[in-house]
């Protein structure tokens, strides 16, 4: 007797893939729609990037990665992330060097059957977030969206686990009670900051090699012009680029959109991805 739990039906599709009609493929059209008229008034030029590469262990953690072999027996991946063979494509195969600004409208894959739809934007050799945020909060405000906007930076959580020899998976696993339990008081006080007030005071504070990172945090929050900011300065992100100040929109629990500063290639640039398929859901 065939196992029922086994068969797969015709009508079924794999867990994590995406599928759109009527109300929820005409939003996904409007989104993308005026998300791609605000990026080209700002100046970016749309690019299309191959839905294969060979550099995606770069950016992600290999056990996201979809791989297989090429003709040639070379490894490949399905994209998995757009940022890194964006800017290299831009760099080594467009030789345009007034247009450093460039955005996609792209779905991602990750392992074992996950669609991510994204609305990205990349600004090579520049590292201002504030246009960054200003851009994505322009975005969902067209559609009514209200967000948390949480700052942070990325030097931070590094710096502190230099200082004091700690593991960076503390920070990466955010075990808030394992950074309170070395009872220091400074990084206690880092672990349950939330406000702009609160940071600024703590900067006397910290040892000195933490100073300058949190001074560029304050200054990225004071240039938000935000209404709904949380600053968070032990967040570290899990994408292998993002190396500095660091952004994300929050929405009952659900990531609508991120962003943050990053070195490829021994360029400094910026970028932010909106999670079209979150701000959906969310609408």
């Amino acid at each position: 007797m065939k196992d029922e739990s086994l068969k797969v039906y015709e009508h079924e599709i794999p867990v994590g893939s995406r599928l759109y009609f009527a109300k929820s493929a005409s939003t996904k059209r409007q989104i993308e729609q005026r998300a791609s008229q605000i990026l080209d008034k700002e100046g970016f030029l749309e690019i299309v990037t191959p839905f294969f590469s060979y550099h995606q262990h770069l950016s992600v953690p290999p056990t996201q990665l979809l791989r297989f072999s090429d003709s040639a027996n070379h490894e490949i991946s399905l994209r998995a992330d757009s940022t890194l063979d964006v800017v290299r494509i831009v760099r080594a195969r467009i030789k345009d060097e007034l247009h450093k600004k460039w955005y996609y409208i792209q779905p991602v894959f990750r392992y074992p059957s996950s669609e991510i739809y994204q609305i990205g934007a990349e600004s090579i050799g520049e590292s201002d977030l504030k246009s960054s945020i200003c851009i994505v909060a322009t975005l969902l405000n067209e559609f009514k969206t209200k967000a948390t906007l949480q700052i942070s930076n990325i030097e931070i959580p590094k710096t502190i686990a230099k200082i004091l020899n700690l593991d960076i998976e503390v920070f990466e696993k955010v075990q808030v009670e394992k950074i309170l339990s070395f009872n220091v008081d400074w990084l206690n006080k880092l672990a349950l900051l939330t406000n702009l007030a609160e940071l600024k005071q703590i900067i006397s504070q910290v040892p000195s090699e933490l100073k300058q990172p949190l001074q560029r945090l304050e200054q990225l929050a004071q240039s938000a012009n935000y209404d709904d900011i949380r600053v968070v300065p032990l967040y570290y992100s899990k994408m292998r680029y993002y190396d500095k100040l660091f952004f994300r929109f929050l929405a009952d629990n659900a990531i609508i959109a991120s962003g943050g500063n990053y070195e490829i290639d021994g360029e400094q640039s910026s970028g932010f991805a909106i999670y079209t398929d979150s701000l959906i859901e969310k609408l």
